[in-house]
């Protein structure tokens, strides 16, 4: 991750340059979005987009997708970047866009870079832009304050189901080395 910038922020162009640097040493950085693709989605929400890797690469595959980050920082770089997609500013905890996708992601960690008791609220957020027969994806580390039984019954209470759980972007099995998952839940069936 990158360091905070000099007000205590993200630094959004210091962040991306490691993502570049991966990118241009030869590693694949969208097993995100590969994920969430074999998902057939027509539009995604990147929720905690930072500074829009994963948003910039579905839309360059004909998703129809948003990204919203608490970080002006991030999304002033993702704007720069990609200034043809839709991007907000908001707290995730708050999120209403009024709309629904057919799936929201919260990729690279974003519930461990939440405000401390937040994460219900944030799960809630993203729980209610997923449309009736969509999903919500998120991948985080394990081992750091919040692990998977904890997000599961934040999911509950907020709606949504567990459908499956896997330790890396790839889909290995859960818990393969149990330093990481990657779920997705669905709207619970009445």
């Amino acid at each position: 991750m990158s360091a905070p910038g000099r007000h205590g922020a993200w630094d959004g162009a210091q962040y991306q340059q490691r993502f570049d640097a991966l990118a241009a040493s030869g590693v694949h950085v969208h097993g995100e979005a590969d994920f969430l693709c074999a998902l057939g989605p027509r539009s995604v929400l990147d929720a905690g987009c930072g500074t829009g890797r994963v948003a910039r690469e579905l839309a360059a595959r004909g998703i129809d997708v948003a990204g919203v980050d608490a970080e002006p920082s991030m999304i002033a770089e993702a704007r720069e970047r990609s200034p043809e997609l839709v991007w907000h500013v908001a707290d995730l905890a708050d999120l209403a866009l009024g709309r629904t996708f057919d799936v929201v992601v919260m990729a690279g960690n974003v519930l461990l870079f939440t405000g401390p008791g937040t994460n219900a609220a944030v799960v809630t957020g993203c729980a209610r832009h997923v449309a009736p027969d969509g999903g919500l994806v998120s991948g985080f580390q394990l081992g750091r304050g919040y692990e998977v039984a904890e997000y599961d019954e934040h999911c509950r209470a907020a709606g949504l189901e567990l459908d499956g759980r896997w330790a890396t972007w790839d889909r290995d099995s859960f818990p393969g080395d149990g330093t990481y998952a990657v779920s997705l839940h669905r709207p619970a069936v009445a």
